[in-house]
Parts: structure tokens; C-alpha cells; sequence
């Protein structure tokens, strides 16, 4: 009772203070720091600039004032010089546990009030992609627990020494750590945790528990410190040593310490996000295991079973055999490094297997033993919470398993055979997906998906007949649009949530206009072989990808905010024109991204095809005004530029200004600098005829498989000219 009366004494002169109601304040208002000056995600989608970027800012300035707090109030009775007196009147170690608590629970006081304030702005800002429960778990995880992180460390500098100034260079110090060498380190930067985009579309529960997982990591180390630095709070006129020998004669008191610190120790090392490939990324070690003797796969089936609720996977492969060996072989397959194996039977029977430490390329290596019968039937149940790869360990999100979208890619979806030779060099495979009622499955590449069975429990099971030895997955809850034109028949998957921006913005009438065009002036990518192609919107991660059948978007391409991108076009339809070209310029015809800062790249055939399908569509004036006058704009405001005509004053800046300010200067010369110099050689070529049959045969010219990028050198060659021809009146280079 005499605790519980402290606690409330200590809140109330808390909510009295006017420093902690500054802090409150001040924390409640620092969410805008991240709409103005604090800004650690690039805005690509609504969230990241409504949501993501102010709880992050939030966290970081609401941790901050509160860890500075923390240290106030420790010092308060010393600074009042009544420290004999507080001491007389109530235990030290009672009275630095409830102020913390009290502390901790004026943190969470300003952390609602901030959500309650920032709430009716932020749904209004996001509109259709707004959802509470996201709203509510960021401002929690990106804000919430950044709180009492700064609470604990700002108590246990104090505590451990006792003087104010030293504690604050303390807390500065681990601070700028975080934001600095610690900044790449995504388990080290408490305050600033690794958050490179959110989606608005899907969900992001996989960044959150990220995220999450390294502030409750963080929080069990520093209430482990802040354990051992109660025990140092000085008692009867000792010392920190002293005092921490004689609070120590309970033995619970540190052994909870060592209990949390041991605990944040094994999380630490026991993360189960990022797996620990080979960071060499040249090394080819699975792929030099030499193929077994006499023994080809016949076929492989895999049931597998997402848990939406706990993003993990459960699933039973099965491999039909033919061992003309006569004796044991060891069969080698890739599986994610975060899945188990709970059993391996051939023909029913339970065989010796095993998984290594080494791993490559997100994948382990996985070793079974294959019996010496004729025909062999080997059954592997596995599963677990899939790993990402350590190379994108800053940028996670993207095996994101939830209820409204799932990426599954080959080992991560079923063991992925290495050393088994399939029957006629082609392997058949039986896909079997468990869905929650109202997600689609769709297979990336030709297959074609179907519900075979609905279980009664809210799930669905879909079915798909597919070759090779991997294969990728997607599925979510998509809308589908179906689009024929110029003989090609566009099967367009995108997110509910994204349903009125897309029709907004015309998304079937874009991608007619598109695969008219192209299809009539360059042909079709090579990755539409049978004049079908399902265009897939994925979660945001930072690019796309094509195979036979089937090409990737980003989600990133299809925001409001991307789609009112004056560079790209004068209304969304236009930018959503933009966004598909680069199914043909960018996917279908390649471009090298060694050089980020020149003007050669798929931007400019892009912007340039753009603008001959807008004037076809609108006529030459509308062409002429939005585009051509633009495009010379920007160039000469570029031309004109500061940094441009001083170079020497960009290099003076700090790296952070250099890189904004030279990401910002490359965008014009690949959106206008570019489409200038294409629209210069359609002039001297003879016209947008001679244009259209030189990048014709750009388009399906034969392919060097050691470099198949289309460079300036390919295509000043194709119109026989040179760069010198193509100079602008600014006379900027290449």
C-alpha cells in the first residue's frame, strides 16, 4: 500500500510539473518533424509520409525529451538539496522504482494523447488507404516503445552516476551512436530502427514485428542495466561498489538483472528475421554440388499452409524418384534458413537427414539420404517463419505473410532440388495453397491457380499444375482486371484497397493504350510467349521483375502521389501509361543502373514512348505542351543550376545534402535531359517512322547473356550518330 500511495504521489506531481508537461507537449507535437524536417523514409507510398515518417520522428524526439526527463527527475531531490531527507523518510531503492513507474506510465500517457491528436489528420491525409489497426500498431511500435528505451537509459546513466551532466553525455552519446554507426546495424539502432517503406495497399506486419522485436531486445538489455544500476543507488553514505554489495545480499535482486540481460543476449542472437548467408555474393556453392548418379525426379508435389495470423509456414513436399543406381545416393536441397524439418521418409520409412550451418543466397542446405529401391517416393515436412536475406537486412518487409498478402519465393515456398536431374529435362509440379476465404492465389509464370476445395473453416484451397524444381507465389487480396488489346491478353492483379485509385486513374484503358502501342511498334516482351500476361502488383520493395508469363509492379508505382508526378505525366492515367511502358523499356530491354547520376536509362525511352502514345491519344498541341515544353523547362533549369555550374560548393556539402541534391539533378536528366536527345534523334534519323524501326530493332535485337543491357553506344550506333550530334543547346554531357 505505502508503494501504491508513492506511485500515485509521484504521477500527480508529475502531471503538476511544468518541465514534464513541456516534455508531454512537445512530444505530443514532435510527430512533425517528421512532415518537415526529419524524414528517415523517402516517401514512395501515402503511409510513409502520413504515418510512417511522423511516428518514427515521434519516437525519436518523444524518446529523447523523455530519456532527458528522466535524468531531471533523478537529479531532483540532489538538486533541491533534500536528498538526506527523501532518503530518511522512504527506502532509495522504493523510491527509484516507482519513480520509474511513474515515469513509464507518464510515457504512456503522452504516447495515447499523441495518437488521439494525430489520429482525425492522419485518416483524413491517407483517405481509402487509411486503417486503424495499422495507425494504432506503428504509432505504438515506431513511437510507443522508443518511450520507456529512453526512460531506462536515461534512469540507469543516473543511477550509475549520480551527476546530471554526465548522465546526459551518457544518454547523448549511446543517442548519436544509434543515429550514426549504429544506423545500417538494423538490431542496434534503437531509436532509429531500420524502416525503409510501408505499404499502403497490403500490410506490414513484418516490418512491425521487426521493428518490434529490436525495441523488446533493446528493452530487456536496458532493464537489465537498469537493474544493476538500482542497486548501485547509494545507501547509508556508500559508494556505487558499496552500495551495490549491500543491495545485492538479496540475491533475487541480481539475479533478475542477470536474468534480463541473459534474455536480451539470447534474443539478440537468436533474432529469427535475417538469416546468415555468405556475404560474398559471387559464392556458388550449392550450385557446384554434383548431380547424383542414375537417379532423375520424376515429379514433385508440395501442400502448403500459411499462417496468416503468425506468418509462418507449415507444408509436406513429396518427390517421385528413379534410382537405376542400385545403391543409397544423398539427395541435396536448398530450404529457407528460418524453416525446421520435422521428418523425411522415403516410401514411408523415416531415412537420416540433416541441415548445415552454412548457408548462401537465403538459402540452407538440407541432406537426405535416398534408400537404394528402384522407385523412391521421399515425403519432407517442414516449416517455420522464413528468413530474408542478410544483403537486404536494412530494407525487410518483403516476405510478408498476413491476410491480405503473401510472397512465397522458391525455397521458401517448398525444398528446392539441386543435385537431381528431372525425366526429359522437365520437372512437373503439383502445387497445393491453403488461403484464408477471400485471398487469391496466384502463381508467378504461366500456371493458372484454382480453388479446388472450401474447408469450412474460413479457408479456401487453391491448386496449380507448374514445372520446375521452385517457383513463386503470390497471393492477397487482389482485384482482378481483365484487358485484351493488340492480341495480348492482360490479366491485371491489384490490391482492393488500391480499387478507387485505379479506376480513378483508368487502369484498363492505360494498359490498352500500352499494349497497343508497344505491341504495334516493338512487339511483345519476350516474356509473353503465348500472348497472355499477368501484370502483378506487389507489396512495396523497391523494383519488379519478369518471367514467362507473368512481370512484377511495384506497389511504389501505382501511389496517388506517383501517380500526380508531373515528370512522369500531366494526369494519373498518364503516369499510369509511364508505369507500364516499363514493361517493355525496363523489363522487357534492360538498362544498366551502374551509373545512377547519368541520363542514359530506362527513363528516357520510357518518357519518350509516353509521349508519342499521349499524342496519338490527345494530339500534337497537348504533346507539345506537357511534355516537349517541359522536358526544355527542366533542362534549362538544370542548366541553370548553382550546383551544376559550381561543383566544387557540392562536394563542400555534407554527404547526406549531396546525395538529395544529386538524386534530384539525375531525375532531370533521365526525365527530361533524355527524352530532348531522343526526340533530337527522331529529327535526324528521318522521323518517328525511322525512329520507331531503329528501336524496333533495339527492342528484339539478340542478347549478349554477359551483358544484356541496351547502352547509349547500342543506341547512338543504331541511329548513326554521335553524342556530339545529340548535344542540347545547354550543352550538357552524358
Amino acid at each position: 500500500m505505502r508503494a501504491a500511495r508513492l506511485f500515485s504521489l509521484e504521477a500527480r506531481r508529475l502531471l503538476r510539473g511544468r518541465l514534464s508537461l513541456l516534455a508531454l507537449l512537445l512530444t505530443a507535437l514532435s510527430p512533425l518533424a517528421g512532415l518537415t524536417f526529419y524524414r528517415p523514409i523517402d516517401p514512395v507510398t501515402t503511409l510513409d509520409g502520413c504515418l510512417a515518417n511522423p511516428s518514427l520522428a515521434g519516437g525519436l524526439a518523444g524518446g529523447v525529451l523523455f530519456g532527458l526527463l528522466a535524468i531531471h527527475e533523478c537529479d531532483r531531490a540532489r538538486r533541491a538539496r533534500v536528498e538526506t531527507l527523501v532518503d530518511a523518510a522512504v527506502s532509495p531503492l522504493v523510491y527509484a522504482l516507482v519513480r520509474l513507474l511513474a515515469l513509464l506510465a507518464f510515457a504512456a500517457l503522452a504516447l495515447g494523447l499523441t495518437m488521439l491528436a494525430w489520429l482525425p489528420w492522419t485518416a483524413w491525409t491517407a483517405g481509402g488507404v487509411f486503417d486503424l489497426q495499422t495507425y494504432l500498431l506503428m504509432y505504438l511500435v515506431f513511437m510507443g516503445l522508443a518511450l520507456p528505451l529512453c526512460v531506462l537509459l536515461g534512469g540507469a546513466a543516473y543511477q550509475f552516476t549520480r551527476r546530471q551532466d554526465l548522465s546526459i553525455v551518457l544518454f547523448a552519446a549511446l543517442c548519436a551512436l544509434s543515429l550514426t554507426v549504429w544506423a545500417e546495424e538494423w538490431q542496434l539502432c534503437f531509436l532509429n530502427p531500420c524502416v525503409w517503406a510501408v505499404s499502403d495497399d497490403f500490410t506490414n506486419f513484418r516490418i512491425l514485428r521487426s521493428v518490434a522485436y529490436v525495441r523488446l531486445t533493446w528493452l530487456l538489455g536496458l532493464a537489465g542495466v537498469w537493474g544493476v544500476s538500482w542497486l548501485c543507488v547509494r545507501r547509508y553514505g556508500k559508494g556505487a561498489l558499496g552500495s551495490l554489495l549491500r543491495a545485492a545480499r538479496r540475491v533475487y535482486r541480481p539475479a533478475v538483472a542477470l536474468c534480463l540481460l541473459a534474455a536480451c543476449g539470447w534474443a539478440y542472437a537468436a533474432q529469427p528475421f535475417v538469416d546468415h548467408s555468405n556475404p560474398d555474393l559471387t559464392a556458388m556453392t550449392f550450385y557446384e554440388i554434383p548431380f547424383m548418379e542414375g537417379v532423375t525426379c520424376l515429379s514433385r508435389t508440395a501442400d502448403v499452409r500459411p499462417d496468416v495470423n503468425a506468418g509462418t509456414v507449415w507444408g509436406r513436399a513429396t518427390y517421385e524418384f528413379a534410382n537405376a543406381s542400385g545403391r543409397e545416393q544423398t539427395v541435396a536441397l536448398a530450404i529457407n534458413p528460418g524453416y525446421e524439418v520435422t521428418s523425411v521418409k522415403a516410401n514411408g520409412a523415416d531415412v537420416p537427414f540433416h541441415i548445415g550451418d552454412y548457408q548462401e543466397s537465403n538459402w540452407a542446405l538440407l541432406q537426405a539420404t535416398l534408400p537404394a529401391d528402384a522407385q523412391i517416393e521421399l515425403e519432407i515436412v517442414y516449416g517455420g517463419f522464413p528468413q530474408e536475406w542478410n544483403v537486404s537486412e536494412t530494407m525487410q518487409g518483403s516476405d510478408e505473410i498476413s491476410s491480405r498478402y503473401i510472397c512465397l519465393e522458391h525455397a521458401s515456398l517448398a525444398p528446392y532440388i539441386l543435385n537431381a536431374e528431372a525425366e526429359g529435362g522437365v520437372l512437373p509440379a503439383t502445387i497445393e495453397v491453403t488461403l484464408p476465404t477471400g485471398m487469391t492465389a496466384i502463381p508467378f509464370g504461366t500456371a493458372e491457380a484454382e480453388v479446388v476445395s472450401e474447408n469450412g473453416d474460413g479457408t479456401a484451397t487453391w491448386r496449380y499444375e507448374d514445372e520446375g524444381p521452385g517457383g513463386i507465389l503470390y497471393a492477397g487480396d487482389y482485384v482482378c482486371a481483365d484487358v485484351e488489346a493488340a492480341g495480348l491478353t492482360v490479366r491485371f492483379y491489384y490490391g482492393r484497397k488500391h480499387q478507387g485509385i485505379m479506376e480513378e486513374a483508368g487502369a484498363a484503358d492505360a494498359i490498352r493504350a500500352v499494349a497497343e502501342y508497344c505491341a504495334a511498334h516493338y512487339g511483345a516482351p519476350s516474356f509473353v510467349p503465348d500472348g497472355t500476361l499477368k501484370l502483378i502488383e506487389s507489396r512495396v520493395s523497391g523494383g519488379g521483375y519478369a518471367t514467362a508469363g507473368a512481370s512484377l509492379a511495384d506497389e511504389q508505382d501505382f501511389t496517388a502521389a506517383n501517380l500526380s508526378d508531373a515528370a512522369k505525366g500531366g494526369m494519373a492515367g498518364e503516369v499510369m501509361i509511364h508505369e507500364l511502358v516499363h514493361q517493355w523499356w525496363g523489363l522487357g530491354c534492360m538498362f544498366d543502373v551502374a551509373d545512377p547520376s547519368g541520363a542514359w536509362s530506362a527513363e528516357g525511352l520510357t518518357v519518350y514512348t509516353c509521349y508519342r502514345i499521349v499524342k496519338e491519344l490527345y494530339g500534337e498541341a497537348y504533346a507539345q505542351e506537357h511534355y516537349v515544353e517541359m522536358w526544355r523547362a527542366a533542362v534549362e533549369g538544370y542548366a541553370r543550376n548553382f550546383y551544376v555550374r559550381n561543383p566544387e560548393y557540392l562536394a563542400a556539402l555534407p554527404e547526406e545534402e549531396q546525395l538529395a541534391i544529386a538524386n534530384s539533378l539525375s531525375q532531370i536528366r533521365q526525365y527530361s535531359e533524355m527524352p530532348l536527345k531522343i526526340l533530337k534523334a527522331e529529327e535526324l534519323v528521318g522521323g518517328e517512322a525511322a525512329m520507331d524501326a531503329i528501336l524496333s530493332g533495339l527492342f528484339n535485337r539478340e542478347l549478349d547473356p554477359m551483358y544484356p543491357y541496351l547502352t547509349y553506344a547500342d543506341f547512338l550506333a543504331a541511329c548513326g550518330l554521335t553524342e556530339e550530334d545529340l548535344s542540347l543547346e545547354t550543352d550538357l554531357s552524358l
